[in-house]
């Protein structure tokens, strides 16, 4: 309210200096055109902080980590040269930071959460821009920035699409976060609900692990037979050791190897049956959902695809009861329908 009203006063001041060409005179001399120099410029840079245009000193303990994590783990070594270089040549670099939403008076980061750390820890305060920004704003900032420095891995970016769409957020926003078209957020959003989340955590970020081999450990990872091996491979102290990519290398081997090894183990003449068995294809009509499935005698496998997978695969599970009774009943149907004919 104050500052409302100094800057009321200045502009009352203004008005008056107008009327009153000798008044102004007075106030550009000496001390007052000072002090109305200063006022001027603080209102200023008011204007320009709350526009997000000014840098600030910020104290490191009240600033937050963003609410939506986009990173699986930090590189030990890269942050260590990241905080001797700042304790050597200071912060170069501001970090962007937004009002808390829910506690007054402090901050979220929304980029530059490494700077920040590194800040904290040597006990300087944060060089940041502070801009006023709504979560949706948050998430695009945050995604577009680091997609644009490229450190994320390709997992890494999956696994951020999977958490804003956990978040309820839209497809169209985690598509401008991250800067990608709908079929790669569709093929990313099938690896990850795919693959086990715990054997995600374990794997980590998996530097150097383009999308062509996570497509392949996903189809590696989908017979249930193979899921077990996966997870078990978890519990090895030497695969617990191995660094992230090299765990990804160890697994894709071993499932490899798993699934070769039950083709060559089963009988010939069901392996040849299986074989001529091809995988059969269904689009919806408005391309939101695809499945594929594969029978055989005892098995029918069936993989949903696309926006609507997880809807309408939940959709399924939750009427299965219900969709087995009127199997039941159809079938009955027919089989006395049979019985009238002959």
């Amino acid at each position: 309210m104050a500052r409302k009203n100094l800057l009321a006063s200045i502009t009352e001041q203004s008005a008056n200096q107008q009327a009153n060409p000798k008044r102004a005179n007075y106030v550009k001399r000496g001390a007052s055109r000072s002090m109305v120099s200063t006022i001027e410029e603080m209102a200023e840079n008011s204007k320009k902080m709350m526009e997000g245009e000014t840098i600030v000193s910020l104290d490191a303990a009240l600033i937050d980590q963003s609410f939506v994590a986009d990173r699986l783990e930090t590189d030990h070594q890269a942050f260590e040269d990241l905080k001797q270089a700042i304790a050597d040549h200071g912060q170069s670099t501001p970090i962007l930071v937004r009002p808390h939403p829910q506690q007054s008076g402090r901050y979220m980061v929304v980029y530059g959460h490494r700077r920040a750390r590194a800040c904290r820890d040597l006990g300087m305060e944060v060089k940041a821009v502070v801009k006023s920004l709504d979560d949706i704003a948050h998430i695009i900032t945050q995604g577009q920035e680091n997609t644009a420095r490229s450190d994320l891995t390709f997992i890494e970016k999956a696994l951020f699409a999977r958490k804003l769409a956990d978040m309820g957020q839209e497809k169209a926003v985690i598509q401008a976060a991250l800067t990608l078209d709908a079929t790669l957020l569709s093929r990313m959003q099938s690896i990850t609900q795919t693959i086990p989340a715990e054997l995600l955590d374990t794997l980590g970020a998996a530097r150097g692990i383009g999308r062509d081999r996570w497509e392949e450990l996903k189809r590696l990872v989908l017979p249930p037979k193979q899921r077990a091996v996966a997870l078990a491979m978890i519990e090895e102290p030497a695969f617990q050791e191995a660094e992230s990519a090299q765990k990804f290398a160890l697994l894709s081997a071993r499932l490899a190897k798993s699934a070769a090894g039950k083709q060559a183990s089963a009988p010939k003449g069901r392996m040849s049956h299986v074989a001529r068995k091809e995988r059969r294809h269904w689009s919806a009509k408005d391309q939101r959902l695809r499945a594929s499935y594969q029978a055989s005698a005892k098995r029918f496998n069936l993989t949903l695809e696309k926006e609507e997978a997880k809807e309408f695969g939940q959709f399924l599970a939750t009427h299965l009861e219900r969709l087995y009774e009127d199997y039941r009943q159809q079938r009955a149907k027919a089989g006395k329908e049979e019985d009238e004919k002959g």
